[in-house]
This record gives structure tokens, sequence and C-alpha cells, in this order.
């Protein structure tokens, strides 16, 4: 048992189950392992899942001068998109200051190398992460509730043209900072 082989299985559950079910004792379960094994390679729940956040991560492709900011966006939604609930993990890993990987830190340098002030390039990149995280939350609440049956049809404000308009209204925004 290492600590990838303990995120592998997290991941595993993540997808067939979803955040809610995600539970050390089920890790350990699907392991062969007792719980407190797990605690061997993680202090506590919170590390784990974010190390299950930057697996995630991983599948980002790098952002640098040659994608474009809303190139980069949507690249983060494919990745959050790949797995159940990824996106509500990815936000709380965030939050509590966990992560190691940042899906933002690329598209911060490509702004600051576009001459933009290094303070400003992350709130402006941490806005979209913001936007492209609630978008991709509320996407996938809506398929596992449409899955159990509580929801009978999709939303279309939720879906890839509702994302692809609020992200060109974003990026938009950043362009007009930057110009004026």
């Amino acid at each position: 048992m290492s600590k990838a082989g303990i995120v592998d299985a997290a991941l595993g559950i993540l997808d067939q189950y979803g955040l809610a079910d995600l539970s050390m004792r089920r890790i350990a379960d699907a392991l062969g392992v007792q719980a407190a094994a797990i605690y061997w390679h993680f202090a506590n729940k919170q590390t784990l899942l974010a190390a299950v956040s930057d697996a995630i991560l991983a599948g980002q492709a790098p952002c640098d001068e040659s994608m474009s900011i809303a190139g980069w966006a949507c690249d983060l939604r494919e990745v959050l998109l790949s797995h159940r609930d990824a996106a509500e993990l990815v936000a709380a890993s965030l939050a509590v200051g966990l992560c190691t990987r940042i899906p933002d830190a690329g598209a911060v340098e490509v702004l600051e190398a576009d001459g933009w002030p290094p303070d400003d390039a992350r709130r402006a990149t941490r806005a979209i992460v913001h936007f492209v995280l609630g978008h991709v939350i509320q996407e996938q609440t809506r398929q596992n509730l449409l899955a159990v049956g509580v929801l009978t049809s999709p939303t279309p404000a939720l879906d890839e043209d509702g994302f692809e308009l609020g992200l060109r209204m974003l990026v938009s925004g950043v362009q007009a900072v930057a110009a004026g």
C-alpha cells in the first residue's frame, strides 16, 4: 500500500459512488486494510482529499503562451468533468489550502507575461477558476440528480453553451481591463 495506491482507490470510489460516499472506511475496504492504515500515509481525510484533488488536476494541460485563457479554462472544465464530483472536491481542497497543484498557476504567468501585475493576474485567473468550479459543480450536481430520477430534464443554462457564454463574458472582461 502506497500513497499513490490509496489515491487511486479513492479516485475509483469517487467515480463510482461520489464524494458523499468517499469515506476512509470505504477506501480501506477497497484496499483490503483497516482504515487506520491509511493514516500512516495521510494525516487526516482532508490531506487525502487534497491528494485526490492534485491527482485530478494532474490531468490539466499546462497553460503557457501557446494556450489562450479561454482554452485553459475549457481544459480545466473537461478535467473536472472527467471525475464525478471533482469540482466540489477541488473547490473544497483549494479552500483549505492543502493542494499542491493550483489550477490557475500557468494562467497567472501568461497574464504576467502580458504585463499584468502579479496580484491582479492571480485575482483575474482565480475569478475564472471560481466560475469554472461553480459551473461544473452545478453541472455535476444536476447529472447526479438526473441519474437518480430526482430531476427529469437538463437545464440549458448549465450546458456547454451556457459555460461558453459565461467564459466569453469573463475573458472579455479580462481583456477590457488589460486594455484599459
